[in-house]
């Protein structure tokens, strides 16, 4: 018969944790010698164990306990529906591995080939590199987080700017970024972006701009903040096609 202290040395865990356990009717709670201890068998110290691995498993206490009167096949059940759970947790927890290895070398997540050669059309179109960062950034969270969602976004983007003329309006967009908010050139601009998007998509909101994903407004305020002129000219093209 050991002690409390040489019951939790054997098996792992500290004193503490053993009176939890007690107290939540996990682990029976011997009585006292003649001295005032309480002395624990080879019983208590595989009971120990089994708790102390369900519960490195993440099984809750409570599932844990009610474990205790399982009979040997319920057991055995709970121990594979467990060891399933765990198996999802663990491809779960490799999948955010590797989004914190891409993260390390700069990247949200590996974009399709085409939003790619998309990313590189920008910049020999004349688009600054903040512009495609900002791209990048963009469909990386979109793909990420509404990937049923992404392609036809995408798509609807990459043939906006096949021409020439809506082209020339994210040009002029981009390039507005240095502007003071006040230059009257902001006001126009908006007003050709209003109509623009009036006659693309008639009384509908353009797929990158509907209420489905808060991604692209996401982007686009932490960008307007360290541009006061975008700020002002988004406002003025919400106004405008509020109107």
């Amino acid at each position: 018969m050991i002690t409390i202290g040489q019951l939790a040395g054997y098996v792992g865990v500290s004193i503490k944790t053993i009176r939890v356990y007690h107290d939540k009717g996990l682990l029976p709670e011997p009585d006292r010698d003649a001295s005032g201890y309480r002395r624990y068998g080879a019983r208590d110290a595989i009971d120990l164990i089994k708790i102390r691995t369900l519960a490195e498993a993440g099984v809750p206490l409570a599932r844990i306990r009610d474990l205790r009167s399982a009979n040997k096949k319920e057991f055995q059940q709970a121990l594979r529906e467990i060891e399933d759970e765990l198996t999802d947790r663990i491809r779960g927890l490799q999948a955010t591995q590797g989004r914190l290895r891409q993260l390390a070398v700069g990247q949200f997540a590996a974009l399709p080939t085409d939003v790619g050669a998309h990313l590189e059309h920008l910049a020999r179109w004349g688009f600054t590199p903040r512009w495609v960062d900002l791209q990048r950034d963009l469909w990386a969270l979109v793909f990420a987080t509404h990937p049923d969602r992404a392609i036809p976004r995408f798509h609807d983007q990459a043939e906006s700017l096949s021409d020439p003329a809506l082209r020339q309006l994210f040009l002029d967009y981009d390039r507005a970024y240095d502007l003071n908010a006040d230059d009257p050139r902001l006001d126009d601009l908006a007003r050709r972006i209003a109509e623009a998007t009036r006659k693309r998509y008639g009384a509908h909101e353009p797929p990158e701009l509907d209420a489905a994903s808060e991604i692209p407004a996401l982007i686009q305020g932490t960008v307007n903040a360290s541009s006061p002129a975008w700020q002002r000219l988004d406002m003025l093209i919400r106004a405008q096609l509020d109107a």
